[in-house]
């Protein structure tokens, strides 16, 4: 049996290697996400250092804590500010890491962002999350009184400058001022709303929340922020439709990849029962349905009119090349060739109903009946 030593010593080896089924067995088997080496690096500083989005996850699942430092005195989120790993800024600011800590250099993870980053889009993206939490844009480097703005000017990051020249509406237009700015995809005031103290989940009188619109307009800059601030895709509106759901409709697959990190629920249903790749096969949304389908989602779901994905394509598509390669995806996924509606009629009597041939003989090819 390793001792404990011997078992810290593997995870943080593993832990560069990215190795997360290893860092799983040997936690399990009593290694300490916490524990670091002589050169005090842990699994957890690691995991944030080098953009380990899972393993880091493992970390804070069991015990990482958030306010350990590293040699620099500097915390998991100004190694993460550094490198631009937005994502893990995102996760590390919902984990309660606080944004304005200051390091020995007399930084703080704002003046890492900036400092020593080139103003490239993932430096914006952890700019904004970080402006978004509450960080102080006007603070100083300790050492030569340096202001993030400065920096950002000095070293010509004008997307950045433009993040941290947004002026925070009034605490009482925050809300609306979120919404507005989600829905425009302005992510620079969508930040500065949410600094100025918009809830999160704040909603419309439609019962939409601002990731909700900014999917509906496929804004993808400020639904990715909101999602790295953790911002529920699974809200519903009035009508039932969700920030994961209008992605069936739109059919944007950059607004599919950029909800997926907030794990949405597969299953939810919109207000006809259906889940995403239904209204997607509905409306020819091949790319779409194409990704989507290797996500898990349940391509023989029945919604409440007794349709299937499959089913809606064929009975409500045009026939034409868009839906045939949509046919061929759901089969190729394990949707059911032979699943009838409600009526008992079969995509294939539907196909030939309709004189759509092509989509007749691919569905025979596949042992409809």
């Amino acid at each position: 049996m390793p001792t404990a030593d011997a078992l810290d010593r593997q995870l943080i080896a593993a832990a560069w290697k990215n190795d997360v089924p290893a860092a799983r067995r040997l936690i399990a088997a009593g290694a300490d996400v916490n524990a670091v080496d002589d050169t005090v690096q842990s699994a957890f500083l690691i995991a944030s250092s080098e953009g380990y989005l899972d393993l880091l996850e493992l970390t804070l699942q069991h015990g990482a804590d958030v306010r350990s430092l590293d040699s620099y005195r500097g915390t998991a989120l100004i190694r993460a500010a550094e490198r631009g790993h937005a994502s893990v800024v995102g996760r590390l600011l919902r984990a309660g890491t606080a944004v304005d800590h200051v390091n020995r250099l007399g930084w703080t993870a704002l003046h890492e962002a900036v400092l020593l980053g080139d103003g490239s889009p993932r430096y914006v993206d952890t700019v904004r999350l970080l402006i978004a939490a509450g960080a102080d844009r006007n603070r100083p480097a300790e050492r030569d009184g340096t202001t993030p703005l400065q920096g950002a000017r000095t070293h010509k990051q004008a997307a950045v400058v433009a993040t941290l020249t947004t002026e925070l509406p009034s605490r009482a237009d925050a809300p609306s001022a979120l919404l507005s700015a989600a829905e425009a995809g302005n992510a620079d005031r969508v930040a500065a709303a949410i600094a100025a103290g918009a809830p999160l989940e704040h909603k419309d009188s439609q019962g939409r929340t601002a990731l909700l619109l900014a999917s509906l307009h496929d804004r993808v800059d400020a639904a990715r922020l909101l999602v790295g601030l953790g911002a529920d895709p699974d809200a519903q509106d009035k009508r039932q439709d969700s920030a994961w759901l209008v992605t069936g409709v739109t059919g944007s697959v950059a607004m599919l990849e950029t909800l997926l990190p907030a794990n949405p629920d597969l299953k939810l249903r919109n207000r006809y029962g259906g889940i995403s790749v239904i209204p997607a096969s509905e409306r020819g949304h091949v790319d779409y349905v194409r990704r989507v389908v290797k996500t898990g989602i349940d391509v023989n779901h029945v919604n409440n009119l007794g349709w299937t994905a499959l089913l809606e394509a064929v009975i409500l598509g045009k026939g034409t090349e868009p839906w045939q390669q949509i046919v061929r995806i759901l089969l190729a996924a394990g949707a059911n060739p032979s699943l009838p509606d409600r009526d008992g009629i079969t995509p294939l009597r539907h196909a030939t109903n309709h004189g759509h041939d092509q989509i007749a003989t691919i569905l025979r090819t596949a042992g409809a009946r």
